[in-house]
């Protein structure tokens, strides 16, 4: 069970760390994967701007108990036979980074905001296109009827400060150079460094809601 309280004094935390380190106009997603419903209900208490999500199956079941009434992101990989069922109940698409799902958004929500994701760390486990390819699948998106509001990264695992701040920092560059005004990047363990380098929203989950548990109905 979720503590609201709890969940709200972390959330007052969060914003109170992204002041200091410079962030003036900061959305906070809380990632609610793994989590039951009671934690988008905190989430909504406790005035973050948004839930994330990273499984299509669990974002479902969780609209079929109903949802609070609060911007979802989806935040996960995202596999292009996901999106119809998805599309009624998604704000924006954080994790865009491959041409069939973006023809598959075009396809099946035309007009929705989404932000693409470009590796900054070179990890395997990442996903992401690279800088070289951003250009081209935004043009594509585009072209579908997309509104590309930014661009989102994953930081490096256990990265050092030094290793976060250029990937960061390369994501806050291609942002300006694409002249978009979302900059997605960051997460309990390294927002603070991300908001130092210029980001504009921050994904926290643990750092609101404590360990992951099994979702339960």
């Amino acid at each position: 069970m979720i503590d609201a309280n709890a969940v709200a004094d972390r959330v007052a935390q969060v914003r109170s760390v992204i002041s200091n380190a410079g962030g003036t106009d900061v959305s906070l997603v809380a990632v609610t994967k793994s989590f039951g419903i009671d934690a988008l209900r905190a989430a909504l208490a406790a005035e973050c701007d948004a839930v994330g999500e990273n499984y299509a199956q669990e974002l479902l079941e969780k609209t079929a108990e109903g949802m609070p009434l609060i911007d979802v992101h989806f935040i996960g990989a995202l596999q292009s036979n996901k999106v119809r069922s998805l599309a009624g109940h998604i704000a924006l698409w954080q994790s865009v980074d491959r041409e069939s799902v973006v023809d598959e958004l075009g396809r099946r929500a035309s007009g929705a905001s989404i932000l693409i994701q470009v590796d900054t760390t070179g990890e395997p486990s990442k996903g992401g296109v690279t800088p070289a390819q951003l250009g081209a699948l935004r043009s594509r998106a585009e072209s579908r009827g997309l509104i590309v509001k930014g661009l989102m990264t994953i930081g490096p695992t256990d990265g050092t400060r030094q290793e976060c701040e250029k990937s960061f920092g390369m994501l806050r560059h291609l942002v300006n150079e694409q002249g978009l005004s979302v900059c997605s990047m960051g997460m309990s363990a390294d927002y603070p460094i991300a908001v130092a380098c210029g980001s504009t929203m921050v994904r926290v989950g643990s750092g609101l809601f404590g360990d992951r548990e099994r979702v339960t109905h």
